[in-house]
């Protein structure tokens, strides 16, 4: 038919030849995953955090570029002061780094 007789005589996967023609893309995909995947899933997990944990007072950064106070903070918004009496509703998950931590809010008894 149409095989060669080297083909034919070594076989369709050569014993450890095999192992050899995989081992490149093994190598690439754990170069590709401690270089790529594991720091974004941690800087992901860090925004998250971040997000979480924002609060009435403090300065953050959206990714838009607005830089403003935080006035009243919802579930999925937060209302940032960016000037005297101007106020703007952003979305939580836009906001990219708190610049200063507000102290936290005293128990009046």
């Amino acid at each position: 038919m149409f095989i060669t007789p080297a083909f034919a005589q070594s076989g369709a996967f050569g014993g450890g030849d095999f192992l050899f023609q995989i081992l490149p893309f093994l190598m690439i995909f754990v170069i590709i995953y401690f270089l790529i995947l594991r720091p974004q899933q941690k800087r992901m997990k860090e925004h998250k955090e971040l997000i979480a944990n924002l609060r009435r007072g403090d300065s953050v950064v959206t990714s838009g570029g607005l830089i403003g106070k935080i006035n009243k903070v919802n579930d999925d918004d937060v209302q940032l002061e960016i000037a005297r009496d101007t106020v703007v509703t952003v979305l939580r998950s836009t906001i990219a780094e708190v610049r200063s931590k507000s102290e936290p809010v005293k128990d009046r008894s």
